[in-house]
């Protein structure tokens, strides 16, 4: 008889936080499937508990078939992540779409995720949201990303890490506009946990000046209803867009042209707006 794929979700940072359930599902598995299996170690360490371990990663598929060969043969996994909810933004979710598909029990054992964390404590809309996870890191696939999300009027939630948050913001201001309301929620339930409720141009700013530390939630306001309805944007608006590139120290030239993409409006023209106004 085959075994049961538990889905257990970890603190994100306090392990306080962590529910009875998850520390007796971990306590019953006969083996455990991590993101990584030093920060796991830790954390079994933490619960007074020695299992057998083995890591999966997304490159790696033959892991995935590993595991889900040991279910099959009785065996009971419990696969977590290194924080969170695993399966968010996580290899993990293609194991659990090929157990279902070999007819293997998942049973989700719930606990903290990041985005809802952050969705709950930033003070942006919270009724209807989109998680976006981690954008493409590729140039073109992130402008594609990027485009398809400029007329989202729900909250969108967004991972990043702290080497890449000023490229990030960067690209929001440019896309959504520097006035469009974020919150930057970092280091959650963790010591120097921060909410911060700005708009993407004061973020830009306070970047430029100021190291990003920590992992981030970004919990930016959806756009506005009538303007995603068709209405076109303003110069005043791209060039505002552009400015905020610029204060974040890219070129003027490149910043008119990421301004510029998708709006009505030329890279010459925001770039002679971004010049005789600096």
């Amino acid at each position: 008889m085959a075994g049961t794929l538990y889905l257990v979700a970890t603190p994100i940072g306090n392990l306080d936080d962590m529910p009875p359930r998850v520390a007796a599902t971990f306590g019953m598995a006969d083996f455990v499937a991590a993101e990584d299996t030093r920060v796991t170690l830790r954390l079994l360490n933490h619960l007074g508990l020695k299992k057998p371990m083995v890591s999966y990663y997304e490159h790696a598929l033959h892991h995935g078939e590993a595991i889900l060969q040991r279910i099959e043969a009785g065996e009971n996994c419990a696969l977590c992540s290194d924080a969170g909810m695993p399966c968010i933004s996580d290899p993990g979710e293609q194991i659990v779409a090929e157990a279902h598909a070999r007819g293997i029990r998942v049973v989700p054992v719930p606990g903290a995720s990041a985005c809802i964390t952050a969705l709950a404590a930033s003070g942006q809309p919270t009724a209807r949201f989109v998680f976006e996870g981690f954008l493409p890191v590729p140039k073109k696939e992130r402008r594609e990303r990027l485009a398809a999300l400029q007329g989202e009027t729900r909250t969108i939630l967004l991972y990043e890490a702290p080497h890449k948050l000023r490229t990030t913001l960067d690209d929001l201001a440019a896309a959504f506009g520097p006035d469009r309301p974020v919150s930057l929620c970092r280091e959650l339930t963790k010591l120097h946990e921060e909410i911060v409720r700005t708009t993407l141009g004061e973020a830009v700013a306070y970047y430029k000046e100021n190291d990003p530390r920590g992992e981030y939630v970004l919990v930016v306001a959806g756009a506005d209803p009538a303007a995603a309805a068709g209405a076109a944007p303003d110069k005043g608006d791209v060039v505002a867009a552009a400015r905020a590139l610029l204060a974040g120290g890219m070129p003027p030239s490149a910043a008119a042209r990421q301004a510029a993409a998708g709006t009505p409006f030329s890279k010459g023209e925001i770039y002679k707006e971004l010049i005789g106004k600096e």
